[in-house]
């Protein structure tokens, strides 16, 4: 996929536009935002005008900070209802871009569950691509993962940890703590993450 073509789709969800709207809606300046998020003023108008494709624990961080969830960036909820389905097809894939900037998705996602707002959980499916240790980007939010290799073979790191996962392990983690992922071998490795955001 080309950098435009990324572009084009980011823009299709809209998720810079939203944000805006909730800021502008809660009377936040961008300046408050960045003081409630520990996000920069410069970062959080990129993502806005849908220049920066934000990571996962990005998204978090803003959904918090403007009390939605997280799936509220990706499809308007259907409401009353107890029970969603979210079809293959329906799912929205936020792709990385050859070189990303600082502070962008450096791995590929896709939320599985859209439909519901007030939900405790965020799965994700996640690709990893292949990166030298130097690459790997740490973030961190609020709440605890849940990870299952679903093919490949991961590195995660914290500041004093490196572990090695492989096709069907499996990890549980306070997300608090700086933490990244990378594909130790040229094979995308791919997963399933639960991440759970404090209240």
């Amino acid at each position: 996929m080309s950098d435009q073509e990324l572009q084009t789709a980011v823009r299709a969800l809209q998720i810079g536009n939203k944000i805006r709207e909730l800021r502008e809606k809660k009377r936040y300046t961008l300046q408050e935002l960045s003081s409630k998020t520990g996000l920069s003023k410069a970062l959080l108008s990129q993502i806005e005008n849908n220049r920066v494709i934000p990571p996962i624990a990005t998204l978090l961080r803003l959904a918090k900070a403007l009390d939605v969830s997280l799936s509220y960036f990706f499809q308007d909820e259907v409401r009353g209802q107890s029970v969603y389905v979210t079809r293959a097809n329906e799912r929205l894939r936020v792709d990385r871009r050859q070189h990303h900037k600082e502070g962008e998705v450096n791995y590929v996602y896709e939320a599985l569950e859209t439909k519901k707002h007030d939900k405790h959980m965020e799965p994700f499916y996640v690709e990893f691509p292949f990166m030298d240790v130097e690459e790997m980007v740490f973030t961190s939010h609020e709440g605890e993962e849940f990870v299952y290799v679903l093919g490949g073979t991961i590195e995660f790191r914290t500041a004093n940890t490196v572990i090695i996962l492989s096709t069907g392990d499996s990890l549980y983690f306070d997300a608090s703590q700086g933490h990244a992922f990378r594909s130790v071998d040229e094979n995308t490795a791919k997963a399933v993450i639960v991440v759970w955001n404090k209240p």
